[in-house]
């Protein structure tokens, strides 16, 4: 056994004995203990850089915005979404370009799933909320992705609209100041409001309000006046209409008040002018105005007269009228008698002419 293994010995011997050797420290560090081996990592630590041309494309917004960013090529229909509040609506987003692998709805109602195709729409049955921010976004295949924004305006009409004085009741004086108030209950957005004060058919005045509250509120809106005595009889009133643009209904949400009937209180006036002409035959009438209708005596050289139904030349020259009604006020008229044939300006005509003058004006 021992010659057999003769052989091996020195192949072994051969083998190490040409390594040149090296001396071996005496201080031989202690193997390290578990908790300090660190893991080996799970990637290679001599990789090469990513190479520059791998970016990720920004996130875009609407289509067409400057300051240099990429397109996006969303399209929205309608591209502002007007709906009364409780209403249904639905809108629509489709991408106009390839490359985009999913679109999708970011909106707090009834969010639709996303989808592969080339459009998506997004349907909702009731509309409950007032102020929300609705997204279409479609993601690129390249990394990254652009979205678009949908205006929407949540309305809803007034639920009663009234008008009134401020601070006063019953008839009012002419010449004097008044305030009309009109009063919109429960209006949104308040900010799309427009209110038209009336008098008869004829606009005072257009009103708007700066509040940009876009849930339901009441708004009251004011106007001064200073009625006279053709105001006596009018009607004020007023209209609330909610302009709400082209994406709006075809005809706008509108409500009217009730009629606020007025009284004008004035003292004695003439309807006829303070020379008169009539001719022979003719009756002298004279017609004199005032709320309340006032009590009229004519004087003729200091003497109570009562005025002539049938003029004669003897009946020409002038005449006092004593008026008290609101107040007291004291006119005076010259009478001419003319032959039967010329022209007059008998105060028939202009009674007649100032009539038509007032109910035209009480129409307007």
């Amino acid at each position: 056994m021992f010659v057999c293994g003769w052989p091996i010995t020195l192949l072994l011997f051969r083998l190490f004995g040409s390594v040149t050797p090296s001396p071996v420290s005496t201080n031989t560090p202690a193997p390290r203990l578990p908790s300090q081996i660190s893991p080996p990592s799970p990637f290679p630590s001599n990789l090469p850089p990513l190479p520059s041309s791998l970016t990720i494309p920004p996130l875009t917004s609407s289509p067409g915005e400057p300051g240099g960013r990429p397109h996006c090529p969303l399209t929205l229909s309608p591209s502002t979404l007007v709906v009364r509040f409780e209403d249904p609506f639905m809108a629509n987003c489709s991408v106009s370009e390839m490359g985009f692998s999913l679109l999708g709805w970011e909106v707090p109602l009834a969010s639709p799933s996303v989808t592969m195709d080339r459009f998506l729409v997004w349907r909702v049955d009731k509309m409950t909320e007032w102020n929300f921010t609705s997204t279409c976004y479609a993601l690129s295949e390249q990394g990254g992705q652009c979205q678009i924004n949908l205006p929407v305006t949540v309305y809803k009409p007034p639920d009663r609209v009234s008008i009134s004085f401020v601070d006063h009741s019953g008839p009012m004086f002419e010449g004097r100041h008044y305030t009309l108030q009109c009063e919109v209950q429960d209006v949104a957005p308040v900010q799309n409001l427009t209110v038209t004060f009336y008098r008869g058919h004829t606009a005072l005045g257009q009103l708007q309000s700066n509040d940009t509250e876009r849930t339901p509120v009441t708004k009251i809106f004011t106007v001064d006046i200073m009625p006279s005595k053709e105001d006596d009889g009018v009607q004020y009133w007023c209209e609330a209409k909610l302009e709400l643009g082209p994406e709006g209904p075809q005809h706008p949400p509108v409500e009217t008040s009730q009629k606020l009937n007025a009284t004008v209180l004035f003292g004695p006036h003439l309807i006829c002018p303070t020379k008169l002409q009539v001719r022979e035959g003719e009756s002298v009438i004279f017609e004199v105005r005032g709320n309340p209708q006032p009590s009229v005596t004519w004087f003729r050289d200091g003497q109570a007269v009562a005025l002539p139904t049938n003029s004669s030349r003897k009946h020409a020259g002038k005449y006092t009228v004593w008026t008290k009604g609101l107040g007291q006020k004291n006119f005076t008229v010259e009478v001419e008698v003319l032959e039967n044939s010329g022209t007059t300006n008998s105060c028939n005509i202009f009674f007649l002419l100032a009539v038509l003058f007032i109910q035209t004006i009480n129409r307007l």
